[in-house]
């Protein structure tokens, strides 16, 4: 069965010219659905209005009767980058309107699980909250919201995770994904339903006098660097609005006016600042981020980025690469693990077919490092996959990730509707979920969720298309193009970075780092020879005829000793 197809865009004849352009960026552009430069532009003054999220204004009232009444203030986070950087944002903000008690808490993924807890909200009256705000999580806290308002203790929800049939007993819930919600960004992360939250709060501060009082009215825009890293490393759709935030924030990062956190994670990955893109984001800064969360407690990560303090964000920034480099490892292993158990499921199959999802479990594997586990066998077998891990009390915790055509938390609610005694709790996105359920329900649930996605997902959709932007000409191989597309996205998630395919002669290869194939690649038509490197590849993947290859790749700026070279970043090659 073939697991991957490389296609290219359909070019529309109709498609209106942006005029100014270079010709291979008109090409991408029209490709992602742009049609004019107003969608090309990035201004704030372009961000849909806060005024568009349902129970926005109510949600900022109340905060800021807290300010005013100077209430123990709780901020409740998620271990993960968007509810790190959600959690900053909040803190950060209410502290420069003038707020005296602020607190944040994150829950601790091996004590207390996901979410506003009833055992979370226990152990947080240490802190004698009056009032309690979520952050990237909270719209499937039924219980806990409900055993906040016992306690006498006011909870606002900000998240944007897809809400179940019943919601929470809030003060106030900001989810574009909830019913009735008319906003237009759904995909925005966390991070942003809480930028656009504080922007409320600051709009009703400004109209009862509160910064006419000596206060200084904060400027938001200052806090856009870490909605840019929880908006990339969140891994969201970037429409339109969220660009526009990725955008603001990752220009702030070039111009040196981001966070000490954010540039001490950058500078420890060994990427420059000054010219930094989503992408960095999402590789380097997000995964040292979350590996915090992952091994040990996400509060290391939340005070890198509050901290202004550039030694002790440099500090914390080198414990967050060590702790990356552990769960990179850990990693690793797991995936041996996983690949052994898959061959041993493949092979008791007909034909070796790999099932239409993969299931999997091992009672050793690491909790807070099977999302990743996931993510790389669905890079993989281009399968939606969930990876299981030990939990306590006899139950196990799943995390999901889908691919584009199955709507992974939909798909789980489907399997728990049909059988309510499997799955204890569930909760996510259409493209990553999370669940709980009893180590012996495994091999039902399995069957059950396998059932499901076959009968909502095709052939053709378990076939990884490979969309690309064309072939480029010989004259195209230059680094002011290579430079130009780096720059002229932000790229991510639904507005992908452009990629290419063409039919290379293969002058030389080796391998280096032990597993990532460098190559120097000529064109048909050409006569240059090209650096590429292809990572996680052997020369397996070349065929037995390896001197002729047909490549899909991203045209690069390799920088090494501040000598920058052009250098093909190869997503997916083939024997011709």
């Amino acid at each position: 069965m073939k697991t991957v197809s490389i296609s290219r865009y359909l070019n529309e004849e109709k498609t209106n010219k942006i005029e100014g352009l270079h010709p291979v960026l008109q090409t991408v552009y029209s490709h992602r659905n742009v049609r004019s430069k107003s969608e090309l532009d990035n201004q704030l003054s372009h961000l849909l209005p806060f005024t568009g999220l349902l129970n926005i204004q109510s949600a900022a009232e109340h905060i800021v009767d807290a300010i005013k009444e100077h209430k123990n203030i709780l901020i409740v986070g998620d271990f993960d980058a968007d509810g790190a950087t959600s959690t900053a944002v909040a803190v950060r903000t209410l502290r420069q309107f003038g707020a005296r008690h602020v607190d944040y808490l994150v829950p601790n993924r091996f004590d207390f699980g996901y979410g506003l807890t009833v055992d979370l909200i226990k152990y947080a009256k240490n802190l004698n909250p009056e009032l309690i705000i979520t952050v990237d999580n909270g719209i499937s806290s039924i219980d806990g919201v409900n055993y906040a308002n016992e306690q006498g203790i006011d909870v606002v929800v900000t998240d944007h995770h897809i809400a179940a049939e019943q919601l929470p007993n809030a003060k106030s819930i900001v989810n574009p994904n909830q019913p009735g919600c008319s906003f237009e960004s759904k995909s925005i992360a966390g991070v942003g339903v809480i930028f656009y939250v504080m922007m409320a709060v600051r709009s009703s501060l400004r109209d009862s006098g509160w910064f006419s009082d000596g206060r200084i009215e904060p400027n938001l825009a200052e806090v856009l660097d870490l909605v840019a890293l929880g908006t990339v490393a969140d891994v969201v759709p970037l429409d339109k609005n969220n660009r526009i935030l990725v955008d603001q924030g990752l220009k702030r990062i070039r111009a040196g006016r981001c966070c000490s956190g954010i540039s001490s994670i950058l500078k420890i990955a060994g990427r420059n600042q000054a010219n930094c893109v989503a992408s960095d984001l999402g590789f380097s800064v997000g995964p040292r981020l979350n590996a915090a969360g992952r091994l040990e407690d996400m509060s290391l990560g939340i005070e890198c980025l509050l901290s202004d303090d550039i030694k002790y964000c440099g500090q914390i920034a080198e414990q967050l690469h060590d702790l990356n480099s552990q769960r990179r490892s850990i990693e690793t292993d797991m995936l041996e693990q996983a690949l052994v158990l898959l061959d041993d499921i493949i092979s008791t199959l007909d034909e070796s077919i790999i099932p239409s999802a993969i299931v999997i479990y091992h009672e050793e594997w690491h909790q807070g490092v099977i999302g990743i586990l996931a993510s790389r066998i669905k890079e993989k077998f281009h399968r939606p996959v969930l990876a299981f891990a030990k939990a306590d009390n006899g139950e196990i915790k799943g995390s999901a990730r889908s691919i584009k055509g199955l709507n992974i938390r939909d798909a789980l609610d489907v399997v728990d509707k049909r059988d309510p005694s499997i799955i204890h709790k569930f909760g996510g996105h259409a493209m990553a979920a999370g669940l709980t359920m009893n180590e012996n329900s495994f091999e039902k649930f399995k069957h059950n969720f396998i059932d499901v996605v076959n009968e909502l997902l095709s052939e053709d959709d378990l076939v990884n298309v490979l969309y690309t932007d064309g072939e480029l000409n010989v004259a195209d191989f230059n680094m002011p193009l290579a430079e130009l597309l780096r720059y002229s996205g932000p790229w991510g998630q639904q507005f992908p970075e452009p990629l290419f395919d063409n039919i290379f002669d293969v002058i030389e290869w080796r391998i280096v780092g032990e597993k990532h194939l460098k190559l120097k690649l000529r064109t048909e038509a050409g006569e240059s020879v090209i650096d590429a490197i292809a990572f996680n590849t052997t020369n397996e993947q070349l065929g037995q005829n390896s001197d002729k290859i047909r490549a899909v790749y991203k045209l690069d700026v390799n920088e090494f000793r501040n000598n920058k070279t052009l250098q093909l970043m190869i997503e997916y090659l083939e024997p011709v």
